[in-house]
């Protein structure tokens, strides 16, 4: 694996979707990415992860948060 790739627990960005991912680790030559608000872990190539942006960090982070207060 890279140096570079974002730490565990560090957030991230699958390229191949734009979707931002906190890193959960790496197995089978992937990096395992889940949603910030939870759910289901997905695995991506490790030349498809970028560390995240803050602005789109910021923006993800405010949704999880008002979904967590409608629901």
């Amino acid at each position: 694996m890279s140096a570079d790739l974002p730490l565990v627990g560090a957030y991230a960005v699958d390229t191949r979707t734009g979707t931002v991912g906190q890193v959960m680790g790496r197995e089978g030559g992937y990096v395992q990415l889940r949603p910030p608000g939870g759910g289901r872990e997905w695995n991506c190539p490790p030349d498809a992860v970028a560390h995240a942006p803050h602005e789109v960090l910021r923006a993800r982070v405010r949704e999880a948060n008002r979904r967590g207060r409608l629901g």
